[in-house]
């Protein structure tokens, strides 16, 4: 079998504290003196129900890990660290999602908050060799007028090079905030010629993927996968070429499937949906991009499959066109190499 590592491939869904290194997270909670709770100080992942409490409980974990990002040095830190590690597994793109309503308090406001994630995305850009766009994402736990600020805010810094908001998402608790109440935000977003790409489809089913459809007209859908329980919807969703941004190991950490071989991989795939494989939050569910891509070669997906999964993670992405041949001509050549 091929090396994985090697494979050419973006990454399209990785939250910004969600990419904390758990070490890392542990020395800040050590300079902090915070007491962490115990079971993130375990090499196991976070799993909840599929429930208002499960999903307050991982709520809480996150937040947990957010209070330690207190300081521009800690923030370029995160940066930094997460694209180092997906240089380390064959990425070529990351695009990373942020809010930076919750950082903006610790470094003089939201313009700042962004700038620094924007500047020191850039700059590792160039230092691992990983082409870093930023995605900007309101939360559903706030209110809509501040996800309209936040899309003029990522509006002023819009472009599809290293250091530059590529997208405006959507996060937090699908089963809060009215969809229709965000749908201005992403108006503004796209005036910008900023992208939508909110979360949908995981917590919530079919249903609520025609809301966020709607309302906020998706270029991407943040997991999407619980579209496969409506046959006519998946493919008017792939028909549209709206992107899948899968993250396996997230749905089961969540509760929304029992087991990773229950996750719709297989029958987006087979069914001819742009999917871009993703880890969600690699510091609470323990497992990384790289982990997805094994996961889908355990079910059964051939190294011209898997080649495939890379290549729709490059078309899914907001890189500019030059970049995506260069990477597309990467993943033939590992395709081609001798075995």
């Amino acid at each position: 079998m091929r090396d994985l590592k090697t494979l050419p491939k973006a990454h399209l869904h990785l939250h910004f504290t969600g990419s904390l290194r758990p070490q890392t997270m542990v020395e800040l909670a050590r300079a902090e003196r915070v007491r962490l709770p115990a079971h993130l100080l375990v090499d196991d992942p976070l799993s909840v129900p599929k429930d208002s409490r499960g999903w307050f409980r991982f709520q809480r974990s996150y937040d947990a890990a957010r209070a330690l990002v207190r300081s521009e040095t800690v923030m370029r830190r995160l940066v930094d660290e997460a694209v180092a590690d997906d240089a380390q597994e064959g990425s070529v793109r990351l695009e990373i999602q942020v809010d930076p309503t919750s950082y903006a308090p610790h470094v003089g406001g939201l313009t700042p908050a962004l700038e620094i994630v924007l500047d020191q995305a850039k700059k590792s850009s160039h230092k691992w060799g990983v082409s870093v766009g930023v995605i900007v994402a309101a939360s559903r736990m706030r209110h809509p007028l501040d996800a309209r600020t936040l899309a003029r805010l990522a509006a002023q810094y819009a472009g599809d090079g290293p250091g530059e908001v590529v997208a405006f998402g959507l996060s937090n608790d699908e089963t809060a905030g009215e969809t229709s109440r965000f749908g201005a935000a992403f108006r503004i977003a796209r005036q910008a010629g900023l992208p939508g790409v909110p979360h949908g489809g995981e917590l919530l089913g079919p249903g609520h993927v025609r809301e966020v459809v709607q309302y906020l007209k998706p270029s991407r859908l943040g997991h999407g996968v619980r579209a496969t329980e409506d046959p006519e919807l998946m493919r008017q969703l792939i028909d549209s070429e709206v992107a899948f941004e899968l993250c396996p190991t997230s749905n089961v950490s969540l509760g929304v499937y029992e087991d990773l071989e229950r996750v719709p991989l297989r029958v987006l795939s087979d069914a001819g949906a742009q999917i871009a494989l993703g880890a969600d939050d690699p510091l609470l569910f323990r497992s990384r991009l790289l982990d997805q891509y094994e996961y889908a070669r355990r079910i059964g997906f051939s190294d011209e499959e898997l080649a495939h999964l890379a290549s729709s993670s490059i078309d899914a992405s907001f890189a500019p066109a030059a970049c995506k041949r260069q990477w597309q001509e990467g993943i033939r050549r590992w395709l081609s190499t001798e075995l």
